[in-house]
């Protein structure tokens, strides 16, 4: 197994542990590949869950131009679902888990068919 194959169980492990929920490896892998080299910064794999400017990033880069929904104070309630869901307490939040459970919220699976 490949580095990237290893951070995919990291990920998945993570969503069963952390979050109560059964991985779609398909989706979790298309996901990954789609954060490309960031998930191998440490800094850039993690979300910053208590600074605004990160959350508004989240908003528009994966929301907005990734996923193509309409700006709306829906985008940013689901951004803090998942993050509650995640645990606020648990420090390190990998990208790819957020944006793997923001996928599944808004139904975009397709985008990444």
């Amino acid at each position: 197994m490949g580095k990237r194959d290893d951070l995919i169980a990291k990920y998945a492990e993570d969503l069963k542990d952390k979050c109560g929920m059964d991985a779609d490896m398909d989706l979790l892998t298309k996901v990954t590949i789609g954060c490309g080299p960031a998930i191998y910064d440490a800094d850039a794999s993690t979300v910053a869950a208590t600074q605004d400017g990160e959350l508004e990033t989240v908003k528009n880069n994966f929301l907005i131009k990734k996923l193509g929904l309409a700006d709306g104070p829906e985008l940013m309630e689901a951004i803090n679902k998942v993050l509650e869901t995640y645990g606020m307490s648990e420090r390190n939040k990998y990208r790819v888990v957020v944006y793997y459970m923001l996928t599944k919220h808004f139904g975009k699976e397709a985008v990444y068919g």
